[in-house]
């Protein structure tokens, strides 16, 4: 997810970069596109590079978990179930891992580790998924 957030951001590895990105989202109604482009670029980069390192888990999953949501109501939920079809299976896999992520705990080798959310957990993985499905709940609705 880091790497889709620096093609949106930076226009690394094949991306379109923020403004182009930017204009992509206004076209599906996101106003001022180039804003929402940020949001959604530095939500996937700093919410993958965070899940990778175990670092502020339960937020990086929440990151992850609000730009998936978003995903799928603008763009591939009307594509159906499978990938193939440009359909949801990719963003609801990536949901669900940082979820699950959120819940058993980052792992031994986290940045997270010590910390008191370092072991994952219901609380976690509640306030994952809550504060995910807020947040795209609120993006959705400006």
């Amino acid at each position: 997810m880091a790497g889709h957030g620096a093609q949106k951001l930076f226009g690394l590895f094949g991306g379109q970069g923020l403004t182009a990105t930017g204009k992509g989202l206004a076209a599906l109604g996101f106003h001022p596109g180039k804003l929402f482009a940020a949001v959604g670029g530095l939500s996937e980069f700093l919410g993958g590079l965070g899940l990778a390192a175990g670092l502020f888990t339960p937020l990086a999953a929440a990151a992850l978990i609000g730009v998936m949501i978003n995903a799928m109501a603008t763009v591939t939920g009307a594509h159906g179930l499978w990938d193939t079809d440009g359909g949801v299976e990719y963003s609801v896999c990536i949901t669900v891992v940082a979820l699950a992520v959120a819940a058993i705990g980052p792992g031994r080798l986290a940045a997270d580790r010590f910390l008191p959310w370092g072991q994952g957990g219901w609380k976690e993985a509640g306030f994952a998924l809550g504060l995910g499905g807020v947040v795209a709940a609120i993006t959705l609705s400006l």
